[in-house]
């Protein structure tokens, strides 16, 4: 195989990753099965870690074949597996084409104690359980909400303008999706790293890779002891430079005849393009170790410190509270704790292995999964929440328990979901409409799926709810149609810092006489 014929083969496979994994987040009609979406992600680094730490399972050991992959040939993952290294990869594209420079890349320096000082940070806040830098940081995770929270809605705005125009003919192929949008802070904070990453990659390549993400620092550290290596040959190179002006980690030095393997993300595009064939991917050394300025930075790596990590986290915008009456006299909800997703055992658990990448919340059908801002605190930042304003969780409904990587919500069956107590139904009679204004209502009693609002006798001819919340599954279908505006909600979900189980609703005997039937047959 010619490395022209490697590279092109390359590629070939990191298109077909990034493809399918686009789709997955793209997914609104729903066309995948749980067996392919775990497949397909099976080789995500950081989830595959995250679920077999926490889970303790061998089926997830996509990121032990990654690391055993970076023994032998490098970080082949960073090229090739992961989907944000790919965008990068169509940015840096974009960018060769519009530029009229013969040599696009030149040889820049690393920058290792920003590069370490993160990893170690990372590290050691995994090792006490708080997932935050890791969520912000993975870059599955990452490229996750940038398609979720930002491609995802253009996708579904485009799909519901196509249905609208198809209906008008009495075409029904294609049918209108529910438009849900993050919240204001997520979706800006997820733009601004879209076009900082985009901004990087179109000026100088893999800089995102080699400056900010833990896990291409972790395989650059496996890859500088790798079995293949890209190396020179240094009775062919003739110093042309050619190979300096593909390399999108920017780690050629021409000068010394070396190459910074702990950078090179096994692109192979210098590979293919040396007219001499003095680059190859070997083991063999082909001159003696040449000493530069690399020694002195493996010197500032032993003596680097770890920074510090702060995040200034604006406050959360409630959603907007449309006026019509006078508050003064209502009770603001009060909520102990946020309502984590059916499947995830307990809020604690799920901050600690939850990475935020937005799966779960592409795939709800209600929309009721939504990025937290401050719901979970700094901990839970941009991990999913039931949203009751968004939506309410299905009954019959377990979608998100199977498509999470991570193992963060393991998977449930809709029998064992119908009866797990993700919170309890809390109503306030002070802001019930029935109570206020005196009239009728009932929505909260119409859409509860195990009855445990009921209606009963309240003055005259009202009716007004009453809640039993042992049988109270927290599934938000009570506070979602609430005419009451949040925070006033006249019944809401209070969350379960652990999920409980609810016990099975008695059903109701029915009075009505059989009706004999004229004929036995």
């Amino acid at each position: 195989m010619t490395f022209k014929t490697l590279k092109k083969t390359r590629v070939v496979f990191a298109l077909l990753f990034f493809v399918f994994t686009l789709s997955i987040f793209l997914d609104i009609y729903e066309n995948y099965d749980y067996e392919s979406v775990n497949q397909i992600l099976f080789l995500q680094f950081v989830p595959s870690l995250l679920i077999f730490i926490k889970a303790l399972t061998w089926s997830s050991v996509g990121f032990i074949i990654i690391i055993a992959l970076s023994f032998f040939v490098g970080r082949i993952y960073c090229s090739t597996i992961c989907p944000l290294g790919i965008l990068q990869d169509i940015f840096s594209f974009i960018a060769k084409k519009r530029s009229t420079r013969k040599l696009f890349y030149k040889k820049k320096k690393g920058y290792p104690i920003l590069r370490y000082s993160l990893l170690a940070v990372t590290i050691v806040t995994m090792l006490f359980g708080f997932n935050l830098v890791i969520t912000l940081l993975d870059p599955y995770s990452n490229f996750g909400r940038i398609i979720t929270y930002l491609i995802k809605p253009l996708v579904v705005g485009v799909n519901n303008l196509g249905a609208m125009a198809l209906h008008h003919f009495e075409v029904y192929s294609l049918n209108p999706m529910k438009l849900i949008l993050a919240p204001w802070f997520i979706a800006l904070l997820t733009l601004a790293l879209l076009v900082t990453i985009a901004y990087m990659s179109y000026k100088r390549g893999r800089l995102f890779c080699n400056t900010i993400c833990p896990v291409g620092t972790l395989l650059g550290l496996i890859s500088k002891v790798s079995f293949l290596k890209i190396q020179f040959d240094e009775s062919k190179c003739t110093k042309c430079g050619s190979c300096i002006g593909v390399c999108k980690s920017e780690c050629i030095d021409v000068k010394n005849l070396s190459v910074d393997h702990s950078r090179c993300v096994d692109c192979f595009n210098c590979l293919s393009v040396c007219p001499e064939s003095a680059l190859n991917l070997t083991s063999k050394k082909f001159y003696p170790t040449i000493e530069s300025a690399e020694g002195e930075s493996n010197n500032s790596r032993r003596t680097a410190i770890v920074t510090g990590l702060s995040l200034l986290v604006g406050q959360k915008i409630l959603s907007e509270v449309q006026k019509t009456k006078d508050t003064s006299n209502l009770k603001i909800n009060q909520k102990d704790h946020p309502v984590a997703p059916p499947g995830s055992i307990s809020i604690r658990r799920f901050n600690e292995i939850c990475t935020g990448c937005g799966l779960c919340v592409a795939a709800c059908p209600t929309q009721v999964l939504q990025p937290a801002t401050t719901e979970y605190g700094l901990k839970g930042f941009m991990q999913p929440h039931m949203d009751y304003i968004s939506g309410f969780c299905n009954f019959d409904c377990n979608e998100c328990s199977h498509v999470c990587p991570t193992g963060a919500i393991f998977p449930i069956s809709i029998e064992e979901k119908q009866l797990t107590q993700l919170g309890k139904a809390v109503f306030v009679k002070e802001n019930c409409v029935v109570h206020t204004d005196g009239t009728d209502c009932g929505a909260c009693s119409e859409h509860c799926p195990t009855k445990a609002v009921d209606m009963i006798p309240y003055k005259g001819n009202l009716r007004i709810p009453e809640v039993n919340q042992e049988i109270c599954i927290g599934c938000g279908a009570c506070e979602h149609p609430c005419p009451v505006n949040a925070p006033y909600k006249a019944i809401y979900v209070n969350g379960n810092a652990v999920h409980q189980a609810a016990k099975k609703p008695v059903e109701e005997e029915t009075n009505v006489a059989p009706v004999e039937e004229d004929f036995p047959f």
